[in-house]
């Protein structure tokens, strides 16, 4: 008769013949997030997940739980929060309501256009501001991981930033959001994501924003015409640990782990893309009518809206959200030169 021996019992026979104590990982955190395991998220947690492992000897191990298999996004934040979870890599819009000062991140054209000037501002003072930012609330984080940005839809003429006034948008449900709008002359409605597309199919309102591989994906291009390639909104990732859980981590792993996030930001930068240009070729062929803004229109959106938004980013933010801001123009003027 055949032995079948599990996992379990080699493992246990290992450490009786060598006198180990054990051959398991000494540090194990779980990660939870949104995305599919197809989608890009999920595809770097798992290379992060790799390099973390190898550059620890295999004493790090990351257990990764996608498409929300431990809870929505405000379950996983509350889990780090209390320790039940050790990190999430969660969308910014959705942190919010346990940090308002990562609304900065609502306010249209924040991040330069170039990448590179991008994940400078990252990297820099803003972005450790910013980061540090959640230390009170329970939270370590320690990357922003871009994810796209957003690009307008709607079914109404949009050749020029007057052809906004009078249009309704829909937003997520962000005081920075509906004042983008309103600068706009524009009119900005709160909406589930879910509710999205029946809203758009009848008439509740007229377009939305969205990144455009999320446009082509949700077939948005079945309930809108036209198309504006804005890159005005920047989607970014947060990536978040338990302090419960890290403050248990050797100094030189907490080095490795934050190094190995930011260190696949180009290569998540650059399939990313390659989502969004496949998205671009997919809405085209479906009949869209794509117009892509140039620069000095969206130098004209940014003037347009900067003061309204950030405005009600410091209304909401308060003090925390003022002195942020304040170390995002300093740095914004810096790359400017």
């Amino acid at each position: 008769m055949k032995t079948i021996r599990t996992f379990s019992a080699t493992v246990a026979a290992i450490a009786a013949l060598t006198g180990s104590a054990a051959v398991a990982q000494e540090f194990v955190a779980k990660i939870g997030h949104l995305e599919s395991a197809a989608q890009n998220r999920h595809l770097h947690l798992e290379k992060v997940a790799a390099l973390v492992n190898e550059r620890t000897d295999g004493n790090v191990e990351f257990v990764l739980y996608p498409q929300a298999q431990l809870g929505d996004q405000r379950q996983m934040n509350e889990g780090v929060q209390f320790g039940s979870l050790e990190a999430t890599v969660a969308p910014a819009a959705f942190l919010g309501g346990f940090n308002p000062v990562v609304s900065i991140l609502d306010i249209p054209y924040l991040l330069p256009e170039d990448e590179a000037a991008a994940q400078a501002l990252r990297e820099g003072p803003f972005g450790e501001a910013l980061l540090n930012s959640f230390a009170d609330k329970g939270m370590h984080a320690i990357a922003l991981w871009p994810n796209g940005r957003k690009h307008i839809t709607s079914n109404l003429p949009v050749n020029d930033l007057a052809d906004y006034a009078n249009q309704k948008f829909r937003v997520m449900d962000s005081r920075v959001l509906i004042e983008q709008f309103n600068a706009l002359d524009a009119s900005a409605i709160a909406i589930p994501f879910g509710e999205l597309y029946t809203a758009l199919q009848t008439g509740v309102i007229d377009g939305q924003e969205n990144p455009l591989d999320t446009i082509e994906t949700m077939k948005y291009f079945e309930v809108q015409s036209n198309l504006v390639i804005s890159g005005h909104g920047a989607m970014e990732d947060v990536v978040i640990f338990s302090p419960i859980w890290w403050n248990t981590l050797p100094e030189d792993y907490q080095t490795i782990i934050q190094d190995a996030f930011i260190e696949m930001v180009p290569d998540l930068v650059a399939n990313k893309q390659a989502a969004v240009d496949r998205a671009l070729d997919a809405v085209t062929a479906a009949g869209m009518n794509v117009r892509e803004a140039g620069a000095d229109e969206r130098a004209a959106f940014r003037e347009a809206t900067f003061a309204a938004t950030s405005g009600a980013y410091v209304a909401q933010a308060g003090a925390a959200g003022q002195a942020l801001l304040d170390v995002y123009l300093a740095e914004y003027e810096k790359l400017a030169q």
